[in-house]
């Protein structure tokens, strides 16, 4: 596939392109530099185009980025944030 054809992407994949360059535009942003960050994030999103072709398979959508770059807490950092919660309404409770 030569660089920047976009006959591997779905027709969600597309759309949703679309409408990230617009958001982009209308903060001002060219049309070409729109249109190179939102098909970034589209790729980073769903790993780039997921229609068959060659000798693999199309995948679904991953959502590769809300798996990669999502920070978990610890567990540690969960019962902190317990705790706090926790203090927090009973300070309140005696308000």
């Amino acid at each position: 596939m030569a660089r920047g054809e976009k006959s591997k992407y779905t027709d969600k994949q597309k759309r949703k392109a679309d409408h990230i360059a617009e958001g982009y535009e209308k903060r001002g942003v060219s049309e070409k530099e729109a249109e190179r960050r939102a098909w970034a994030t589209v790729n980073k999103e769903s790993g780039g185009g997921n229609k068959p072709g060659g000798s693999g398979y199309g995948e679904k959508d991953t959502h590769a980025s809300s798996r990669k770059g999502g920070h978990s807490m610890t567990t540690e950092e969960r019962s902190r944030a317990a705790k706090k919660g926790w203090e927090t309404r009973r300070k309140k409770e005696k308000a």
